[in-house]
Formats: C-alpha cells, structure tokens, sequence
C-alpha cells in the first residue's frame, strides 16, 4: 500500500513540474515579442540611410542634446548602437544671404513690402538676432556661418590673401558625410571656380572658396569646385527638376542682396532687395524640395551699426510660422549649429558649439 502511495504522489509531483515548466514557457513569450518590437523599431530608417551614403548615424534628441555614440562607420544592423537614432524631418536647407542691414531698418520699411506683409506673416522670425559681437566687414561673417569663426580675418580679402588650409567647416563635414551641397551665386559664369570678382559678383560673399579643399589650392580649374558652384540661373531648373543639394547657399548679386544703392535697378537698396526675394522665394515655396521637409533661412551678413540685431526669417512647413517671433539671443554661430543639427555632423565647429540653435523657431526639429 505504502508503494503504490509514493508512486502516486510521485506521479503528482512530476506532473506539477511539467505543468509549471509549460506555465513559464507562456510566461515568457510575451517578453520575446516586445524584444522583437524594439528590434524592429531601432531598425527603423536612420539619418545615414535618410542621407544616402552618410556613413555616420549621429544620434539626435529634440533640442540641443547631441552625442555621437558611434566611433566607426555605422553597422546595418542599428540596434548595435547604444541609443536609438531618431530621423530628422527637415530633409532640405536653402539659406539666403542679404547684405548690411539692421532689423529696424526692415521690419515695417515700406521699401520692404514682400518681406512684411507676405513673408513675416507666414514666417517664424527672430527678434534678437545678431552678426558674432564686433565682427565686421562682410567676409568674417560669411566666414563664421562656415566654420563658426573668422579665422582672425577683420577684411573683404580675396581667396588668394585669406584662403585656409582646414577642413573643419560646414561643407566638407557634409561632402565627408554624403550629403550635397551646392552654392548658387548670381552672376557667376559656372565655367571656372568663382575666385576673383565682377562687377557684381563678389567672392567676400562666398566662403567656400575661401577653402583650400573646395578649390584645390586657388586652382580656378578645380573640378570640385565648379560642380559645386553654380550659377544661381541653375536654381529654378534644379528645382523643377528636384535635383537640388540636400544644403544650398544662396547668394545674390551686390544689387539684389540689398548692399549696392548705385547702379542697380533702384536707388533704394532695401526696395532692390525685396523685390528680388518677391521674385525668387515664390518659386523655391513652390518646389516639392521645400514642401518635403525644406526650410528656407533669410538672414543678413551683418548689421549696418555696429552690432544691431539683424534678420533671421525662417520658412518652412515645419516651422512654427504665422508670425510667431521670439527674443532669444541668437548669432550666425545659431544658423551653423542648426544646419549641423539637422544634417547629424560633427564636430560643433567653432562657437558653434556655444550657441543655442534655432529650434524654438520650429514646431518640429530637426
């Protein structure tokens, strides 16, 4: 009797394990599925697939938090990586430089009528914006929205007298990281690297070719340059064609730009100016670059006393727009942060990585 009781109780016990062991089986096929969720998830889309060949996948949080965690070029497999990447919605940059002109000789200038009644309704728009504190004439502020810094340049020198040999600026990090660039100046000929000037076209206004990698060492042949710089005519077909750079530096012509009062279509720099963004704004709005994910900066060199606030103007739909202005203190070293932000590259180059970037002007950054 004694027998068959310990191997019926036996049975039970064995039983019970079985049981149990199946239990925790069940259990634990819930955690395999979310394990597999966050898998797919961190294998979502990142800023180096979004940039064609970007090799490196920075990882971005909203703001200004930016930390690179990857040493080496990017496995395929993202969830290697020890943060999650986040893919930017801004997919394309258009900035526009005007010349020499304080905010308070703009805002309300009845000179100015497409920037005040069709551009700054629509827009968001800065209210303490500034050329970096003493940095004056054009070409270091040109200088700084390329590199964060003037290299102690205080002139309008040619390439020739104030080329660098770095490459620690905007767009080779870009060209280093597979996304395109290309600068559209007015009244360029697009046949030779634009290094001296004409009439109206002045180099001071160009800072890629202030670059020894851009030209090949002042090399007016360079192939690397006169692909990347072209004649801002190009633009409205790249447009139509949806063949723009990732990154375009726009730069009109002394007369258009708002710097020249004399022998341009009017006496009336500011008037020359607007008209010329009433002309050309409208048709990159229109582009399916700028409706993906574009924003347009429209902001000045530097201002025309001292360092009075200058404009910033962003468009885009992805900004907060509809007037909305702020008075947060912003320098050209903000614009460069920015632009860095969005295309995921590093390093903050210069007082960049002092600056406070231009995110509250957006309703999504970047």
């Amino acid at each position: 009797m004694n027998k068959k009781l310990n191997t019926f109780w036996t049975g039970i016990i064995l039983l019970s394990i079985l049981i149990s062991g199946c239990a925790a089986s069940t259990t634990n096929t819930p955690t395999t599925s979310i394990k597999s969720a966050t898998q797919q998830a961190q294998g979502a889309e990142s800023p180096a697939s979004s940039a064609g060949s970007n090799a490196y996948a920075p990882i971005i949080s909203k703001g200004t938090t930016y930390t690179n965690t990857i040493k080496s070029p990017a496995p395929t497999d993202v969830s290697t990586a020890t943060q999650q990447t986040t893919v930017g919605a801004i997919k394309t940059v258009f900035v526009i430089l005007m010349e020499n002109q304080d905010w308070s000789s703009i805002q309300g200038n009845p000179s100015a009528p497409f920037i005040n009644k069709t551009l700054l309704p629509e827009a968001s728009y800065a209210l303490n914006y500034h050329n970096p504190p003493g940095n004056h004439p054009s070409l270091p502020n040109y200088l700084w929205l390329e590199a964060g810094t003037n290299f102690g340049i205080l002139n309008d020198g040619s390439p020739s007298e104030n080329h660098q040999s770095t490459t620690q600026h905007l767009v080779t990090l870009l060209n280093n990281a597979g996304i395109s660039w290309k600068a559209y100046e007015e009244n360029i000929s697009g046949n030779t690297c634009p290094l001296t000037g004409n009439n109206l076209y002045a180099p001071r206004h160009n800072p890629m070719v202030y670059f020894n990698d851009v030209t090949n060492n002042n090399d007016p042949n360079s192939s690397y340059c006169i692909s990347h710089e072209r004649p801002f005519s190009e633009l409205a077909g790249d447009l139509q064609n949806n063949a723009v750079a990732r990154y375009n530096f726009i730069t009109p012509n002394v007369c258009d730009d708002m710097h020249n009062s004399s022998g341009c279509a009017t006496p009336d720099a500011i008037k020359n100016g607007d008209t010329w963004l009433s002309k050309e704004v409208p048709i990159i709005m229109a582009s399916k670059a700028y409706q993906d994910g574009g924003v347009i900066f429209i902001t000045w060199d530097e201002a025309a006393h001292g360092d009075a606030p200058i404009g910033m103007i962003v468009l885009s739909p992805l900004a907060k727009g509809n007037g909305y202005t702020n008075d947060i203190k912003y320098t050209h070293s903000s614009t460069l942060r920015t632009i860095e932000e969005i295309f995921g590259v590093k390093p903050l180059l210069g007082d960049a990585a002092n600056a406070t970037d231009l995110s509250d002007l957006f309703k999504t950054f970047p």
